[in-house]
């Protein structure tokens, strides 16, 4: 088996938590495997990411340089490529970053590419078995690559369970002087923040968030007062800002806002990959919907079959004679 790591993205001095599902899908390729962790960035935050992440990895290498301050997938994929092993296997997470390192990274080390992950069954000799989605999850397809000259696995976040044992207490090595060359034509210019609405839905505990069920504007009233008397907030899936019944600072998902919620509620909400991408974290979700095959329900600690439309309000009289 070749050596296993797990490029780790970060913020403000904290690890993504893609980082706790990155080594569990590590241990699920092999049970044995010591799993080590790339860090790149600049400055101070990186050694706190480092040594936070090096409770879950067996090994941190950090590589500490001006020009990885911002995380730019091309001065990235020119750092793995000087560094890692030909048939190293890398777990990337498969957001928009990951989306733009893994597939180029996987052609500078000629080797096998599989994109968003969903589940893995383990190993077959030199062959690697996966399960993904496709047509926006109502299909599971299992797939083999084989990965003896080395792999760049994707993998979808939220769909691995965080292994938040801490227990590894692994080395931070510093390897900055080994990262090359990292010029690039991709200039990194500035960050735009996105504008804050009348309600912050990442600092909410528990979200009652609506989609396509809800039918129409008017029937969000219904959510709201769900919400009220769950003392939540009510946020949505991108339909419905498509149709403007709701902002956009109220919407989950990959185009949208990332939050992590203890709780989530998903009415009337299918569940696509771009909407489950952006709930971080290990929230309970309870997932309401009249459509049993929706790929919600693959994720859902709770899965109701109704028609939210006549549920939610049932479930709101019940909470308030409670």
């Amino acid at each position: 088996m070749a050596d296993i790591y797990a490029y780790i993205t970060h913020k403000d001095g904290v690890a993504d938590d893609s980082a706790l599902e990155l080594v569990a899908a590590a241990k699920q390729i092999d049970a044995n495997a010591a799993v080590t962790a790339i860090v790149t960035g600049s400055g101070a935050d990186l050694d706190k990411v480092a040594g936070e992440v090096a409770a879950s990895y067996d090994r941190v290498l950090k590589f500490n340089h001006d020009a990885l301050a911002y995380p730019n997938a091309e001065v990235v994929r020119k750092l793995l490529v000087n560094v890692l092993p030909a048939d190293a296997i890398v777990l990337i997470s498969n957001d928009t970053f990951g989306m733009d390192l893994g597939p180029g990274l996987s052609i500078k080390l000629d080797s096998t590419f599989v994109a968003d992950v969903v589940g893995i069954e383990g190993m077959d000799g030199s062959t690697l078995k996966v399960i993904r989605q496709e047509y926006s999850g109502m299909v599971s397809t299992h797939v083999t690559a084989d990965i003896s000259s080395g792999a760049v696995v994707n993998l979808r976040p939220g769909a691995f369970a965080p292994d938040e044992s801490r227990s590894a207490a692994g080395t931070v090595e510093d390897k900055s002087g080994e990262a090359g060359d990292l010029t690039a034509k991709r200039t990194f210019l500035e960050v735009v923040e996105a504008e804050v609405g009348d309600v912050d839905i990442t600092k909410s505990d528990v979200l009652v968030s609506v989609g396509r069920g809800i039918e129409d504007e008017e029937n969000i009233e219904i959510a709201q007062e769900l919400a009220d008397a769950m003392g939540a907030v009510v946020s949505c899936s991108r339909p419905i800002v498509d149709a403007k019944w709701l902002e956009k600072s109220r919407q989950v998902g990959t185009s949208g806002q990332t939050v992590k919620p203890k709780v989530y509620l998903a009415c009337g909400i299918s569940g696509s990959f771009q909407h489950m991408g952006g709930i971080k974290g290990a929230p309970f979700i309870v997932a309401i919907n009249k459509n049993v095959k929706a790929p919600i329900f693959q994720v859902a600690d709770v899965g109701i079959e109704a028609d939210i439309l006549d549920f939610l309000p049932e479930l709101t009289d019940a909470i308030k004679a409670s």
